[in-house]
């Protein structure tokens, strides 16, 4: 298993070693998903600004949001699978806001590396098809970003 990451901090909010800890993070998520071969998957750290751009645009709620993940592997209609043996496994995009995630840390008494561990995980299991539309997806979403957490090592 090879997960390279392309981290873009467009708020230079971020140290270095907070993202290698990111980059730990999502590679110990990948590894408890079974996400084999090469695969890419970008990241980038912005402002609620830039969140509430994106918000309103690919989604139509005007609002910054603390997470919003783009799946790579779901087509679109009209749109065509490229395959080739030799290409990686892009799995697509993770866009986090740095200044939700210091406020819902602040908000649920934990770590500000403790919420954007939560919110890459979070990302990260949409990029790989979960989801939490019903209350038995949630569930199952849930359960398994705590178990990742809990057991990379970052609790609430």
């Amino acid at each position: 298993m090879n997960l390279i990451i392309d981290f873009i901090d467009e708020t230079k909010d971020l140290t270095e070693s907070q993202i290698a800890e990111i980059n730990q993070l999502l590679n110990f998520a990948a590894e408890k998903e079974n996400v084999d071969g090469e695969t890419e998957v970008s990241v980038t750290f912005v402002n609620n600004e830039r969140i509430q751009e994106i918000n309103r645009e690919y989604r139509d709620k005007d609002r910054p949001t603390d997470v919003i993940s783009f799946a790579m592997e779901e087509l679109g209609e009209g749109e065509i699978a490229l395959m080739g043996e030799d290409l990686p496994r892009v799995l697509g995009d993770i866009i986090i806001s740095i200044p939700k995630a210091k406020e819902q840390a602040e908000e649920y008494g934990h770590t500000f590396m403790r919420e954007l561990g939560f919110l890459a995980v979070h990302g990260f299991l949409h990029l790989l098809g979960y989801d939490h539309e019903t209350t038995e997806e949630e569930k199952i979403m849930f359960t398994r970003q705590k178990d990742i957490l809990d057991e990379y090592g970052l609790e609430r």
